[in-house]
């Protein structure tokens, strides 16, 4: 089978909700659009408001300590610049992330969720023209769908594919292979990308996207069976260009 793009997803709010669209056009040196955009600030986050940049995920509110995030999808509009968001235990909310009263609302919304965090979520926050990725670097993440049936070999049952929250979700890999796939370029669609790193996983990957709750030791075995936490690998647009899902994926270098 030809190694193709199955799925695309994004994230608008850094551990905050998930969408899956079947188009996206990437622009070389960015993150995916309305990938990560926003992000939630915790109660001790070094965010400075007044210069806003990058910072690390341990700035922001994640599924690492609140596994019911898992549990949140989205729907943008990007027309309207508004985000609607879904949660079995919350009513749906749709805001306009650029709005601060929008944000705080936000924030009240997913508390309930977020309850049992050492660090409760804060603030609504961006940064200009940079995405909060988990790299210091704009990437787009990209998730073998054959290693993910490897590893459920391992476990010895289903689990979902979205625990991983990556952007592509490719098949026709062996498993494993994308690792392989690290220093070289390879093009989606129209665009190219270099394949910088592996991701490594945090305990978000543990709680079902279904009940909210860890119910997979996803990471222990990772370490048992392969001798690392790391499940899938990290690009870095190098030339922009359209992607959909069904597109091959071609090593170029």
């Amino acid at each position: 089978m030809t190694a193709h793009l199955a799925q695309i997803w994004r994230h608008p709010v850094k551990a905050h909700g998930r969408e899956r669209i079947d188009m996206v056009t990437l622009e070389e040196g960015k993150a995916m659009p309305w990938d990560r955009v926003w992000a939630i600030a915790h109660e001790r986050s070094c965010f400075d408001v007044e210069r806003p940049g990058w910072n690390p995920p341990g700035d922001f509110s994640r599924g690492a300590s609140s596994p019911r995030l898992q549990q949140i999808e989205c729907m943008t509009d990007p027309a309207f610049r508004s985000i609607t968001f879904f949660h079995p235990d919350r009513p749906a909310l749709t805001i306009n992330p650029a709005d601060h009263g929008d944000g705080c609302e936000f924030i009240q919304w997913v508390m309930p969720i977020s309850l049992g965090a050492k660090l409760l979520p804060s603030r609504f926050v961006r940064a200009p023209d940079e995405a909060m990725t988990d790299t210091g670097y704009q990437s787009i993440s990209l998730m073998n769908l054959a290693s993910h049936r490897a590893l459920e070999g391992r476990l010895g049952r289903e689990i979902s594919s979205l625990r991983w929250r990556g952007n592509f979700l490719v098949d026709g890999l062996a498993p494993w292979e994308e690792f392989d796939l690290i220093g070289n370029t390879i093009r989606i669609g129209k665009a190219e990308m270099e394949v910088v790193e592996p991701v490594g996983r945090c305990r978000m990957t543990e709680a079902n996207p279904e009940t909210g709750k860890r119910d997979a030791d996803t990471l222990g075995t990772l370490r048992e069976a392969y001798g690392h936490s790391n499940f899938g690998i990290y690009l870095k647009v190098t030339k922009s260009g359209h992607v959909q899902e069904g597109d091959q994926i071609e090593v170029l270098t």
